[in-house]
């Protein structure tokens, strides 16, 4: 039977790699299968690259985070080039432009973001979009690189009218439990939008845990299927259904290859 999967978590954080063999527990009582861990710099990258050879049923996304833009080191699209050749590594990102925290200034991130839209062009990998209060120079800049195979935007928390931009570009939308909270009436009316075959889940964990354990710290990949069960509810489906769906669409979009029965388990 098709399982869950958290197409965007960060099982190297703090909060989470110290337990890990308690959150890949609970993740498989939760019904949770397989997780995207995702990398957030070159150093990040060879943590997550250590999870994957651990467990057979977590992946790697590498790339350099727009906050950490201006702490890249002369070089590091050579190194990502050499990370993302890896088997494990199913995509490039997080990547993209966060004018909220402003971090790195705006030229370096914008130029950090088409190097790692360079490299996912050259290898034909999909990418995964950071955006907060940056959707128009986002969407300009993935305009310059239309040959990317797939793209996603993560934690998806804008507007209507910016998710109807985003879709009609052709690209993918990751909801995470941001979606559950009692204010996030519009975030439904997106996760209604979505076409069927471009919806992810995610829990961006150990961040932004959904409810009803919206109180509990850190979030962790047992927890997305809170948000599948909202987001199910707002799409008047069946939760078996749609975790069918998003199971079939996170591995279309990031190539997962077969799943085996024994992935939970520690490979070696």
């Amino acid at each position: 039977m098709p399982h869950l999967i958290d197409s965007h978590c960060h099982l190297t954080y703090e909060g989470l790699i110290e337990r890990i063999d308690d959150v890949m527990r609970n993740a498989q009582a939760a019904g949770v299968g397989e997780m995207i861990t995702i990398a957030t710099d070159i150093n990040d990258a060879a943590k997550a690259l250590q999870l994957a050879r651990r467990f057979s049923n977590i992946y790697v996304v590498a790339g350099i985070h727009p906050h950490q833009a201006a702490k890249a080191e002369r070089g590091w699209e050579n190194l990502l080039r050499e990370i993302a050749a890896r088997s494990d590594v199913r995509a490039v990102g997080e990547t993209g432009l966060d004018y909220h925290y402003d971090f790195a200034k705006r030229e370096t991130q914008q130029t950090v973001f088409c190097g790692h839209l360079d490299i996912a062009t050259a290898k034909q990998m999909p990418v995964v979009i950071h955006c907060r209060e940056a959707h128009r120079d986002v969407l300009d800049i993935l305009a310059e690189f239309p040959d990317v195979p797939r793209v996603v935007f993560h934690c998806f928390t804008g507007t209507l009218a910016e998710a109807k931009e985003i879709l009609d570009a052709g690209y993918w939308i990751s909801l995470t439990g941001v979606v559950t909270f009692k204010r996030s009436d519009e975030l439904r009316d997106v996760a209604r939008l979505i076409p069927p075959d471009r919806l992810m889940v995610e829990t961006d964990s150990p961040y932004l845990s959904p409810e009803p354990v919206r109180s509990v710290r850190p979030n962790e990949p047992a927890f997305v299927k809170h948000t599948a069960e909202c987001i199910a509810t707002a799409r008047g489906m069946p939760l078996d259904d749609l975790v069918t769906l998003t199971h079939e669409n996170t591995r279309r979009f990031f190539n997962l290859p077969a799943f085996s029965n024994e992935a939970s388990k520690p490979a070696r």
